[in-house]
């Protein structure tokens, strides 16, 4: 796994402090829910003026009558030692040599934690989004992951980006965002600071 530059790197001390409040208890809205420009990309064009949404892509995981829920996936914090992770949730380590990266995930609730993954592992209070993804909000996929029993593809986040009903309809036909399908290999490579560009590069038609 590529290294962050130094900027990206958190000290022992930050690192666990930081994992200490990921994955906390999360209610997650039912597969039937889902609609609209759920399981697709959310681009920021060049016309945003918000800088916590400058340059960003969010997957988006639930769009529907109550609200518009999505997870930035090109902003890195830290790069530390899984097990660092697990001590910070009060489970035991694994003895594994494997290091993750947390990234932020979004304005809101910024210690809630999530996991955004392939769907080839799932827990029981794992939710799956659409298209052979789907999002996790517990310890257990921690260990897993770190085990080499987790999902092939994944994404530690801590908070989300959210929207009112009909707030985010409105940005995009303010022309703040464009909408995208969804891409795992974008979402899930290890180039974040590449990742907006590419999404520019195949921009389309604002729906």
């Amino acid at each position: 796994m590529k290294r962050l530059g130094a900027s990206y790197r958190a000290t022992t001390a930050a690192w666990l402090a930081l994992v200490a409040y990921l994955l906390t208890p999360c209610c997650f809205p039912s597969a039937a829910d889902e609609q609209s420009f759920a399981g697709q990309l959310l681009v920021a064009t060049d016309e945003m003026r918000d800088p916590r949404f400058s340059e960003t892509v969010i997957y988006i995981v639930k769009n529907n009558s109550e609200g518009t829920l999505g997870l930035v996936i090109n902003r890195p914090l830290a790069k530390g030692p899984i097990d660092d992770l697990l001590k910070g949730f009060g489970a035991e380590p694994l003895s594994s040599k494997r290091e993750v990266i947390v990234h932020y995930g979004g304005p809101v609730s910024g210690l809630q934690g999530f996991v955004l993954h392939s769907d080839d592992v799932l827990l029981e209070s794992s939710l799956r989004v659409r298209d052979g993804l789907a999002m996790t909000a517990d310890v257990k996929m921690i260990e897993a992951i770190a085990s080499e029993k987790g999902p092939e593809q994944f994404l530690i986040m801590l908070g989300y980006a959210g929207w009112a009903p009909g707030q985010l309809e409105a940005e995009i036909k303010g022309n703040a965002w464009f909408v995208l399908p969804a891409d795992k290999t974008l979402i899930f490579s290890q180039d974040a600071d590449k990742k907006w560009r590419r999404a520019m590069d195949r921009r389309q038609t604002p729906l």
